[in-house]
């Protein structure tokens, strides 16, 4: 990696490395016997390793000036390398935390190992180190190619990977030491976020230097849901991480919002990190990597635009839902319901218009496992978006909140959208990035599709029975006005269901496991591959005058 730059940038990651060094030093320094001291140590070694790293390579040879005829790849393999790692992680302490519910005796005598710390490693270890490592990977992927334009430089983009990656072990370290705002995805404290807020709007500035550099005039839509979901995120993470803390040598701090306003602003957060963060990427990643994949254009690039537009204005307005009969005043309870509802039409336009994408391709959907990971989020997307919006409507939410349902649906479109779609697209990516003809074991593709499949079925039709039973339950009555079931007789009715939760999510740990050991070999033996090493990321036909060449993947 240190080889890929230039002089000036080594020069620039030591400058970097430095003064993440000196902020650690620092923190270790003012914070000890807190937590925040045990980051600042944490950030000092980061950066030691980091310098010794830099001046090891120092002094190799530059890059040849060759590199930019070609696309910056390196990145994005470390990205999704970096992704399939925190998948295994996160969703193993996934699957722990589910057999803690039916289990609950099965826990250790230990703070860090109590159901209220290893549930946001799991959250924050699927939704950000998964899912933002493959979106951060893929859209350094898609934006090269749908620009016909290398990254700008590349110290920038690994100075995003890097930095973070070391958020993400910050806050999962930080929930095992108890260190929480409680604020349901958006849990890391104040110098956490601070830091978050740099390396995001670096991202920011990189994906707008590439475009501006673009060979191609028209901006693909897959980059107007990517740039989306970066723009987006950090105006949310901003606002809503909003807070001060106790002291400068304290990891604790205090939000700047309270009561009532402080839900609906962490519920504007929250469900606008589905929207941009869980629903607007992946669909830029759906929108170059299938139609890439089956061979097909979009069905309708217009309604990919139109689809664009109504989930960036709907989405904004549809957090309320979330708060139905609390303090929140009606009006803006029932304005959050009146989108949730509107939401439906452009969410299942999209949907609709990938799954008509695949009109004379359904043949290689029978054939080609990674394509049918791509239809099957399709399909989840389309299902787990109704199921929302028919959620948020209050009556239907005065059975379905506080229950088990609601677990179900975030998991129709946590396993069965965004990780269907993340697989078929680092599936699709592998090969073309370390030069193979394919994956090291098509048949272990097609073992993961059906394990990850098994297990999300398994798993959101448990949570639906239970999160129904449990509503019904909480609800009855008996004639004389009382509750007719304590809340101990529900949880008794839910072991069923919370031991099937956990079976599937068994299955789809070990589809994962078995994705990683694929990806990893696939890796492993690309230098094989001699045929394909020699015209993968560099031009495969002479440019007409004034013109840029297509290159894979384009």
């Amino acid at each position: 990696m240190i080889a890929e730059l230039t002089k000036n940038e080594r020069q620039g990651a030591l400058i970097i490395l430095l003064a993440l060094a000196i902020t650690g030093l620092a923190m270790a320094a003012g914070g000890r016997g807190d937590p925040f001291g045990v980051h600042g140590a944490l950030v000092l070694v980061v950066a030691i390793a980091g310098i010794f790293a830099v001046i090891g390579g120092y002094y190799a040879p530059e890059p040849s000036p060759d590199r930019l005829d070609s696309y910056y790849d390196s990145p994005t393999k470390f990205g999704i390398i970096a992704a399939m790692v925190w998948a295994v992680i996160g969703m193993a302490v996934g699957d722990w935390v589910a057999w803690l519910l039916a289990y609950p005796e099965w826990t250790f005598d230990a703070a860090w190992a109590s159901f209220g710390r290893l549930r946001p490693v799991h959250t924050s270890g699927v939704i950000f180190g998964f899912g933002g490592n493959a979106l951060i990977a893929t859209s350094f992927y898609v934006m090269q190619r749908t620009s016909r334009a290398r990254l700008p430089d590349q110290l920038t983009p690994w100075f995003v990977l890097f930095g973070y990656n070391l958020f993400c072990v910050i806050a999962a370290t930080g929930y095992l030491m108890g260190v929480t705002q409680s604020k349901e995805y958006a849990e890391p404290e104040w110098y956490a976020d601070i830091w978050l807020v740099i390396v995001w709007v670096t991202y920011f500035v990189l994906y707008l230097r590439t475009l501006n550099r673009r060979k191609e005039p028209h901006i693909y839509v897959s980059n107007w849901y990517y740039l989306a979901f970066i723009l987006v995120v950090a105006m949310l993470h901003i606002v809503n991480n909003l807070a001060v803390p106790i002291s400068w040598g304290s990891a604790k701090s205090y939000s700047l919002f309270s009561g009532v306003q402080d839900a609906m602003t962490e519920w504007w957060y929250g469900h606008n990190a589905v929207a941009f963060f869980l629903t607007s990427g992946f669909l830029g990643m759906l929108y170059y990597y299938m139609p890439k994949r089956a061979g097909r254009p979009i069905y309708s690039y217009r309604m990919s635009i139109i689809s664009f537009w109504g989930i960036t204005f709907f989405y904004m307005w549809a957090g309320s839902h979330h708060l139905h009969y609390t303090a929140l005043p009606q009006w803006v309870q029932s304005l959050g319901m009146t989108f949730s509802v509107m939401l439906l039409v452009p969410s299942w336009v999209s949907a609709g218009n990938a799954l008509m994408t695949l009109n004379g391709a359904w043949h290689k959907v029978r054939d080609d496992a990674v394509l049918r990971f791509m239809m099957v989020a399709a399909v989840f997307y389309g299902l787990s978006t109704f199921e929302g919006s028919f959620m948020a409507i209050r009556p239907v939410n005065s059975l379905s909140h506080y229950t088990d349902w609601t677990v179900g649906h975030v998991h129709a479109g946590a396993l069965g959208w965004v990780a269907m779609i993340t697989f078929g697209a680092i599936y699709a990516s592998v090969p073309w990035l370390w030069k193979r003809n394919g994956m090291y074991s098509a048949k272990l593709v097609e073992a993961h599709f059906w394990l990850a499949l098994a297990g999300t079925i398994i798993y959101v039709f448990a949570m639906w029975n239970s999160g129904i039973i449990q509503g019904l339950m909480w609800r009855t009555y008996n004639e004389s006005g009382t509750l007719a079931y304590s809340f101990v007789d529900s949880l008794v009715a839910m072991h069923p269901y919370y031991i099937a939760r956990a079976v599937g999510g068994v299955f789809f740990l070990l589809g994962a496991v078995i994705g990683f050991y694929n990806i990893w070999m696939t890796i492993r033996t690309a230098a094989q591959d001699e045929a394909a090493h020699t015209t993968a990321d560099r031009p495969v036909i002479e440019p007409a005058v004034g013109a840029p060449a297509l290159q894979p993947g384009e």
